[in-house]
């Protein structure tokens, strides 16, 4: 379910667009996220596993009424900000499949995610997961089939993992797709959806132990899927969509990838990204509830939620406004949410009174603080930039 996240419309819009804009240019970006959001999801389940609480719980604990507020608030916006970007995305597949107009989608997206998370309060979170997963499998041949027809140049791959940058818009990209990739929502929900599946855990040293270690094994092979996804779509983007005219939109790119790579691929394509928008909003809507829950105290059914954060996505999309340009906007904003989550997440578990034997060591940790210096860093990067016009 945390892979899912990792594989929005929101990373869709980024990756082709990085790929069609610049090539391989920003490969390096995507394959340093991806160790990052092990990196972080880990050490959001161990939480979860270890102390039998949440993230957003552990913060709800601490805060005092006024922080935890605020501190619930810009939570809450990135929440949203990945709602918007999940129905965005599955209306424009909508679109592209049947020639549904975009609100119309919209408002599908969100009723077929509502019946999904149906699934999850009637029949528990197993059978949910096991539908989650029938989508990333359709979400994997979606978005991979195309290399098959149109494979990357190797030499263009290896040079795109020497990091740099090419101008004031390919830092902004990579911000997107950072965000995209590091999603706040998943290390909140992550350490819940832990806790939830391994409840008595804890009731032994050497059970415990042994579920840290599957759960390790778990977070790694989800995200390289989820990154082996991301890297391909930009590959595709990159060997498919290189010098095309107007394939700086998902509408343009796809229809790109069908004058190359034909109807066929066109569709299966389509097919994949409807499949990430039903699957993610619906993850998205489990992780609000879980930060609302952990810091406030407050639940509301799941439904209502998804109903109540539909509506931004549909008046978005009977506006008028560029989906894909909405799209990349919103990961912009998960991009500077993250070191929210992760700097809470990192202080805690290298908190010996918290994690006991469990906690971080000193490689981990060390991994854990470049992580979010560099994304600080790139964030504040990306606001000089923005307000000093370059960007």
């Amino acid at each position: 379910m945390a892979a899912i996240a990792y594989v929005d419309p929101g990373n869709v819009a980024a990756n082709l667009t990085s790929g069609a804009s610049y090539g391989y240019l920003l490969v390096w970006v995507l394959v340093a996220a991806n160790f990052m959001a092990m990196l972080v999801q880990y050490q959001s389940a161990k939480l979860g596993v270890v102390t039998g609480l949440s993230l957003p719980e552990h913060l709800g604990r601490r805060f005092k009424t006024g922080p935890r507020r605020l501190y619930w608030l810009q939570a809450e916006l990135v929440a949203m900000a990945t709602d918007l970007a999940e129905v965005v995305g599955g209306a424009i597949a909508l679109n592209l499949l049947f020639q549904v107009p975009l609100p119309i989608g919209g408002l599908i997206v969100g009723l077929c995610s509502m019946a999904l998370l149906t699934v999850q309060n009637r029949h528990g979170q197993r059978r949910f997961e096991s539908a989650i997963i029938f989508l990333l499998i359709i979400i994997t041949i979606g978005f991979l089939a195309g290399l098959v027809l149109s494979p990357p140049d190797p030499a263009g791959v290896a040079n795109g993992l020497i990091p740099r940058f090419q101008g004031p818009e390919s830092i902004m990209l990579a911000a997107g797709m950072l965000g995209a990739t590091v999603m706040p929502h998943a290390i909140y929900l992550h350490s819940q959806l832990a806790k939830d599946r391994h409840p008595h855990a804890r009731k032994s040293p050497g059970g415990l132990l042994r579920v840290i270690k599957a759960t390790r094994v778990d977070v790694v092979l989800a995200l390289l899927l989820a990154g082996a996804v991301n890297i391909g779509m930009l590959l595709l983007a990159a060997s498919t969509l290189g010098g095309i005219a107007g394939t700086d939109s998902i509408e343009g790119a796809h229809a790109a990838i069908v004058n190359s790579l034909g109807p066929v691929i066109g569709v299966v394509f389509a097919v994949g990204l409807l499949a990430s928008g039903l699957a993610s909003t619906s993850v998205g809507a489990y992780a609000g509830a879980t930060i609302m829950h952990g810091l406030l105290k407050v639940r509301i059914p799941l439904q209502l939620r998804r109903l109540v954060s539909l509506v931004p996505a549909i008046i978005l999309l009977s506006a008028g406004v560029d989906p894909t340009w909405a799209l990349i906007v919103s990961q912009i904003v998960l991009s500077f949410g993250i070191p929210f989550a992760l700097i809470p997440l990192l202080r805690l578990t290298a908190t010996k009174e918290i994690m006991g034997e469990h906690r971080d060591g000193w490689p981990l940790r060390i991994a854990a603080l470049v992580s979010v210096v560099l994304i600080v860093a790139l964030n504040a990067l990306l606001l000089w930039l923005t307000f000093t016009g370059q960007g």
